[in-house]
């Protein structure tokens, strides 16, 4: 499938708009597949597959945290960099609220409003990543630097490893 046939989510307006290369990549979507799935499904490391997490804190401001496939967020040290009591992921409901996308479609680009994004440092440190354009069982492949041209994000360090 070629670019011109590719959806045109909200997100996919966005990395045009902004002049950003994307390559469209499609997979069968699995309800709770997660990024095991579709990094599967494409061939290519979990690691390099970035996960759009819907997050709020105990003040009920929403945040997105942009981490790699295969990483846990640390909520507690996200909530310490941030200077709140606790960092929480909001449920499906109000992620969609907030982001005008359905779980599993969840994109960091052209949300309902704008949310602070704070990203996983290292995910600048690949060579390219894999993330939702906004639409369930589509991910685009860009550049990781394309994310600070696109976004207004804080750089973070609050990955660990799966439980």
């Amino acid at each position: 499938m070629s670019k011109a046939d590719c959806p045109v989510t909200a997100a996919v307006r966005v990395l045009r708009e902004k002049g950003i290369a994307f390559e469209p990549h499609f997979y069968t979507y699995e309800e709770h597949g997660g990024t095991r799935h579709s990094a599967t499904a494409l061939n290519v490391a979990e690691h390099e597959v970035v996960k759009t997490l819907v997050t709020k804190t105990d003040g009920n401001e929403p945040l997105l945290v942009l981490m790699h496939g295969d990483r846990d967020v640390s909520t507690k040290q996200l909530a310490r960099l941030l200077g709140v009591k606790t960092v929480e992921p909001c449920d499906e409901a109000t992620a969609q609220r907030h982001t005008g996308y359905v779980f599993g479609g969840m994109s960091p680009f052209g949300t309902r409003r704008p949310i602070p994004v704070y990203v996983q440092k290292s995910i600048f440190e690949l060579p390219q990543i894999y993330i939702n354009g906004g639409k369930r069982g589509f991910l685009v492949e860009i550049d990781p630097g394309a994310l600070r041209t696109v976004l207004e994000l804080v750089e973070v360090d609050v990955a660990i490893s799966p439980s």
